[in-house]
């Protein structure tokens, strides 16, 4: 490992006095509510914070909670949700909310493993909802972290692995503080981002996005887009509204009726 010639104190001081003058507001920072840190994280897996803004305010005043999730159907969410894309993300969400209400009445449970068995949730956001939520210093990775740390203290690596990052941020995790540390680490990492080449570009799990014109990501989103918007339309109308491929449109008509997005049956799509 190489390094900057930082001392994890000089880190940690560097990151606070950041913090002190470049912290970002968002709403999801303002509360320790669980749904809303919950429906924070999943809004925000692959998906930038400025897109999030707005699509979370909204979110959070039509669905105030887990219970109002729950009683809202699938279409309400959905449509809510455009414009934000992986809409199986929206899906997750109201699962979460139906096992919460159900199986923890109504309180967001607070182990790792409890968290990582609900849908949507893996391990890394299972992590940062039981820092954010209820301030448990828990270790994770995230893209902002991970170049915080490449940044710092592999500076001349590259193909570096999370598994030489987690003993690291272990190290000068703040114990008593773990929210307000990870996000002023996430702050320094966006800072990064727009100072520097991008040092997680030298991470072993950097994978550059997939071009989105064209990709069943597209096709996926201007599906559920008219089907949400119609309620009921016919396939055949929407192999004659989409500018896309009819086999590629027909494949994801499948995969999404599968998915559970809506119901296919004799030509026509409802939900």
């Amino acid at each position: 490992m190489t390094t900057n010639k930082v001392t994890f104190k000089q880190f940690v001081d560097l990151i606070w006095s950041h913090y002190t003058s470049h912290k970002r507001e968002f709403p999801w920072r303002n509360t320790q509510d669980p749904y809303k840190i919950v429906v924070s994280e999943i809004m925000l897996q692959q998906t930038q914070t400025f897109r999030v803004v707005e699509k979370y305010n909204n979110f959070i005043e039509k669905f105030p909670s887990f219970n109002a999730l729950n009683k809202a159907s699938s279409r309400d969410v959905l449509m809510l949700w455009q414009g934000l894309g992986y809409n199986r993300r929206a899906l997750a969400l109201k699962k979460i909310a139906r096992i919460v209400m159900e199986k923890y009445n109504g309180q967001l449970p607070r182990t790792l493993e409890e968290l990582d068995e609900l849908p949507g949730i893996g391990e890394a956001t299972a992590a940062s909802i039981s820092a954010f939520a209820f301030n448990i210093p828990v270790v994770f990775i995230e893209t902002n972290i991970r170049r915080v740390f490449i940044h710092f203290f592999f500076p001349r690596s590259k193909e570096v692995p999370d598994t030489d990052l987690f003993p690291l941020i272990a190290k000068v995790l703040d114990q008593e503080n773990a929210r307000e540390w990870y996000f002023a680490l996430m702050d320094y990492g966006a800072m990064l981002k727009s100072t520097v080449e991008n040092p997680n570009r030298r991470s072993k799990h950097y994978v550059k996005q997939a071009v989105f014109t064209g990709s069943n990501r597209e096709v996926r989103g201007a599906i559920l887009k008219l089907v949400t918007r119609s309620k009921k339309i016919s396939e055949k109308e929407l192999l004659g509204l989409l500018p896309f491929d009819k086999q590629k449109i027909l494949d994801n008509i499948e995969t999404l009726s599968k998915e559970g997005f809506f119901v296919r049956k004799n030509g026509t799509i409802s939900q």
